[in-house]
């Protein structure tokens, strides 16, 4: 008789994971799908669309020196109209680029007019990262088997796609390649006209979830900026990381029928819900493209490889470095960063600037507006050390007041927690896109942004500042004899906390963070 073999712990841990991806149906293969090299509209064939013309009329009324056309969206409901809008005008190409797909109102609204569009040949080209893909798989397959769509997922797992619980029991296979994401955000309508910033796909970064929503900021551009983004979006498309999302979830060739005709039922029976109203009634505003800042952009993005790479990379390696070679500022700098994570590196680089008198601004989340404690904790040994060097110190409210700036205001009942990514540099200069000021944008997710040389941007984006830093949306965090002290106004009335908002259990997983020295990972 055979002795039976004794498995190891490794063995064993893994068996263990296998059974429960089967028992889950979470177990599968890629199927042999063709995957095919593509790349944007050309730059004569954009200018031929009417989204060409509009932007090619714009630069020429501006006259010389007029590079590139900016514009920011801070208003929710204003940058889903945008995108709804630029899906309705865009005639050859459309490619989106996002770290994640929600299944809300918002998202199913795109993807019905993303089916209608293709249906009137426009290509659309889908690029999402595979952990923001958990769940909407075979969706999204079901909208790739229309013959002008494509839909390729980043960074891609066989295993456990269909839950959240299955994908991290898959990762253990290979923890540090899965906490690796694409975590860019961009929208680019026949080569011409260009959304980066925060804001995934998703009811919260709309203005549209009942209970939370993000404040976020996008940056629309116009001009050669634009084919820079365009290029850098192929580079991501054709990379080896990038795979059709049919390679892991088959579906029948007309698939794309039966999901156009749910999505419009669904529409069609909730025509009447609140969200939708407001879009309705939403006064007509010009389009971002009538509504510009003149100046010169430089698109930035980390190399398409950079999740799949085993190394840790130098920051140099990374958009940082291009961003840090392209700025210095001498007198201002402001650091708006839902996650800030400031490093040792990063409080001794921002305490020189301000030792050398550069008036510094940061605004974060407070920990109770936060959706990550865990990367609170890692911010806030900091604050102390920050605010002794004349750094002023924002957190965001969960709840506002009434009178707050319409703006960065979130409307209705739900809370609110900061999203923006945006850097100030001086008077002239602003990075807006998907990069937090964190090691994990650093190191380990790809980013991508723009930077924009323009004074009145920057004027702008300071007008938006001195919003965020109103005490009706902020926590101005301030250090005194007994500690730190958290002003803000509720009511009318000026305030101070002593004790840290935020609830037992934040705290908690805050504190955890700070002592299981996690600060690299966040």
């Amino acid at each position: 008789m055979a002795t039976p073999r004794r498995l190891s712990g490794t063995s064993f841990i893994g068996t263990l994971v296998a059974c429960a991806l089967a028992l889950g149906g979470m177990t599968g293969c890629s199927q042999a799908v063709m995957r095919e090299h593509s790349v944007s509209l050309d730059s004569e064939a954009a200018r031929a669309t009417w989204l060409g013309r509009q932007a090619a009329q714009r630069l020429a009324e501006h006259g010389e020196g007029a590079r590139d056309g900016f514009s920011l969206l801070a208003n929710g409901q204003e940058a889903f109209a945008v995108r709804a809008g630029l899906i309705h005008q865009t005639e050859r190409e459309l490619d989106i680029q996002t770290y994640l797909l929600g299944d809300g109102q918002t998202t199913r609204l795109i993807l019905a007019r993303l089916l209608s569009a293709a249906e009137k040949g426009v290509r659309v080209r889908l690029l999402i990262d595979d952990m923001g893909a958990i769940g909407q798989g075979d969706r999204l397959a079901a909208l790739a088997t229309h013959p002008n769509v494509e839909v390729r997922v980043y960074n891609a797992m066989p295993l456990g796609r269909s839950h959240l619980w299955t994908r991290v029991l898959a990762a253990f296979g290979d923890p540090v390649r899965q906490h690796r994401r694409m975590h860019n955000k961009l929208w680019i309508a026949d080569n011409s006209v260009a959304i980066v910033g925060g804001r995934n796909l998703g009811d919260e970064y709309f203005d549209a979830d009942d209970t939370r929503n993000f404040t976020d900021l996008d940056l629309v551009a116009i001009g050669p900026v634009v084919n820079e983004l365009s290029h850098g979006f192929d580079l991501y498309w054709n990379h080896g990381l990038a795979q059709p999302i049919a390679r892991y979830h088959p579906a029948e060739d007309d698939a794309w029928r039966l999901l156009k005709a749910s999505l419009e039922a669904w529409l069609e029976a909730n025509a009447d819900a609140e969200y939708f109203v407001r879009l309705r009634r939403q006064p007509r505003i010009a389009p971002p493209w009538e509504r510009l800042h003149w100046g010169e952009g430089t698109a930035l993005w980390d190399a398409p490889g950079k999740p799949g790479w085993s190394h840790t990379p130098e920051w140099q390696e990374t958009l940082l470095g291009d961003l840090r070679a392209a700025t210095d500022p001498s007198e201002r700098l402001v650091v708006i960063s839902a996650y800030f994570v400031p490093t040792e590196w990063g409080v001794e680089r921002l305490t020189a600037l301000a030792d050398r008198g550069v008036d510094i601004d940061i605004i974060t989340n407070s920990l109770a507006s936060t959706d990550a404690a865990v990367v609170h904790g890692a911010y806030a040994p900091w604050r102390e050390r920050l605010l002794a060097h004349g750094i002023d110190l924002f957190e965001l409210r969960p709840e506002q007041e009434d009178d707050a700036g319409q703006a960065l205001r979130v409307p209705g009942r739900s809370a609110s927690a900061l999203h923006i990514k945006a850097l100030g540099f001086d008077d002239d200069k602003l990075f807006v896109g998907s990069f937090n000021a964190d090691p994990r944008s650093v190191l380990w997710n790809s980013e991508v942004g723009v930077l924009a040389e323009s004074a009145s941007l920057v004027a702008e984006f300071e007008e938006l500042v001195r919003i965020g830093q109103s005490p009706a949306i902020s926590y101005q965090v301030r250090q005194s004899e007994a500690g730190l002290e958290w002003h803000y106004r509720h009511n009318g009335e000026y305030r101070v906390l002593t004790e840290e908002p935020g609830s037992t259990w934040r705290q908690l997983n805050a504190w955890f963070s700070h002592v299981a020295r996690l600060e690299r990972w966040l």
